[in-house]
């Protein structure tokens, strides 16, 4: 039979809190399980901490157990280790860049910028963690949009931990015209979620068929975030 692509794909964007979990453990194997859990096409890792030494690469780690191919997109660096923003994939790549979102006197913050083949559908996807602070966050998102000023995707992609608060925060507002309003779920903390910190936002809004937190006993004490995972459509 000739070959059928899939028409739809599964994203996942999770804060893995170095995979530190809330029972105060370090353990990449129950991140790990959580994101064979949920099986997507494409994770954004945040939060993902990696010795320098092969052997202790946790992003390296993944995507051997897993088969998908890893973009690394880390911020912090020292002799020992290397701290940030990683991506795990299933799709071909067809583009990296790597975006300094740094804001003086805050902690270094950045994105993965990423064109990837979905059956001759090009996907332009960003992931990211942004600041702390409200002005920070501010700054992060409009270098952000300007990213999907100049494109020609046929699907635009934004996910990670925005680290907004509150609803009515202003990035959010300024998403909200770009890509639609979408779903809205608490994944902070995991144990019980009050906070809608991860997002993913899709562009055009049609494709988006599902999104919900990715909840079960393993990903409720893996990390301090619950994983959010969403569906898109070919159509």
């Amino acid at each position: 039979m000739p070959y059928a692509p899939a028409k739809t794909m599964k994203l996942a964007t999770y804060n893995i809190h170095s995979a530190v979990g809330t029972d105060g453990l370090a353990s990449p194997d129950r991140i790990l399980d959580v994101i064979n859990e949920m099986n997507p096409d494409i994770v954004a890792l945040q939060e993902l901490a990696s010795h320098n030494r092969p052997e202790l690469n946790m992003l390296e780690y993944f995507a051997s157990q897993t088969g998908l191919t890893p973009v690394a997109g880390l911020t912090l660096h020292t002799l020992e280790s290397s701290y940030g923003n990683a991506v795990l994939t299933r799709l071909p790549v067809t583009g990296i860049r790597r975006i300094d979102l740094s804001v003086p006197g805050h902690e270094s913050r950045g994105a993965i910028d990423l064109t990837l083949d979905w059956h001759g559908i090009r996907l332009h996807l960003v992931a990211t963690h942004l600041g702390l602070r409200p002005r920070e966050r501010r700054q992060q998102m409009r270098r952000l949009l300007q990213l999907f000023n100049t494109n020609s995707a046929d699907i635009d992609v934004l996910m990670g931990d925005l680290n907004e608060w509150f609803l009515w925060g202003r990035p959010l507002r300024w998403l909200h015209r770009k890509f639609s309003p979408t779903p809205t779920y608490r994944t902070f903390p995991s144990t019980f979620p009050l906070f809608a910190l991860d997002r993913i936002w899709i562009h055009p809004r049609m494709r988006l068929l599902h999104i919900c937190p990715h909840r079960t006993q393993i990903s409720s004490i893996a990390s301090d975030h619950l994983p959010l995972t969403a569906i898109v459509g070919t159509s």
